[in-house]
């Protein structure tokens, strides 16, 4: 098989955009020109990725190292925390006696 699909990029294009700005489903758009609804459901999917810029759930780069930053931060606080729970605890103690 030549990688060459037998329907051109902007029918494959114009079916996707069909399926997501219509609101039918896969397999209502796919049965009136007989495409099968799987490979129409990878149309949809590229075109979505096309849109959204990236797979749903991908992070942009600066926004993986804020990710990263805001996890070291929260690692941080929880420790102080935990130093400042303890702290409170031996206080009290001390001033029990």
């Amino acid at each position: 098989m030549s990688g060459q699909s037998k329907y051109p990029e902007e029918f494959r294009r114009q079916a996707a955009a069909l399926v997501l700005d219509s609101g039918r489903t896969i397999r209502d758009v796919g049965r009136e020109p007989g495409v099968n609804h799987e490979t129409l459901r990878n149309w949809v999917a590229r075109l979505r990725q096309e849109r959204d810029g990236g797979r749903p759930g991908d992070l942009a780069a600066d926004e993986r190292a804020e990710l990263l930053r805001l996890r070291r931060q929260v690692a941080q606080l929880e420790l102080e925390k935990e130093i400042l729970r303890k702290a409170a605890v031996f206080f009290a103690r001390e001033t029990e006696r």
